[in-house]
């Protein structure tokens, strides 16, 4: 459930998305959460949840692989079928970079607005929900930063399914 509330916020920032996205992920694509120290430790209490992923950069390589994951993914890739999704992964990166303490500012619509008339159903959300935590399991996210990351993004469910 709490893993849901992270990709209410990400799935649908902007209303829809695309069925075809180039998924490149390379070996020297970013580890999101690498280096980070052991949960509770001193270090990584002192460290925002932005600097424990490890930055935009990390951030933008997991939203990247993310969407990837959701254009393949026949359940729910319909909807975002008319998205610009570069347009979609700028808002990503932001909404995620800003919820975690990052220096980005999300500009796009609250997800009340995003998702009016659209008719979210709770599966179509927990299929998203599936495809980011690919992404954040491939990235090696830890389990103390996913917590925190549906932390910081959580609560938006509500503005998202079923309006």
């Amino acid at each position: 459930m709490s893993m849901s509330r992270i990709v209410l916020v990400l799935a649908l920032a902007s209303g829809s998305a695309v069925v075809a996205l180039n998924q490149t992920a390379s070996a020297d694509a970013p580890k999101a959460g690498a280096g980070s120290g052991a949960a509770g430790s001193g270090a990584a209490a002192a460290k925002s949840l932005y600097d424990r992923l490890g930055g935009k950069d990390a951030i933008k390589a997991v939203i990247h692989d993310f969407l990837g994951n959701v254009a393949a993914d026949t359940k729910i890739n319909k909807r975002f079928a008319k998205t610009k999704i570069p347009d979609l992964e700028s808002k990503l990166v932001d909404q995620v970079c800003q919820a975690t303490g990052g220096p980005c500012k999300y500009t796009g619509k609250t997800m009340a607005a995003a998702h009016a008339g659209m008719k979210i159903t709770e599966d179509e959300f927990n299929a998203l929900v599936g495809d980011l935590k690919k992404s954040l399991d491939k990235f090696k996210v830890g389990p103390q930063e996913q917590n925190d990351l549906l932390g910081a993004l959580g609560g938006m469910k509500g503005d998202i399914v079923g309006h």
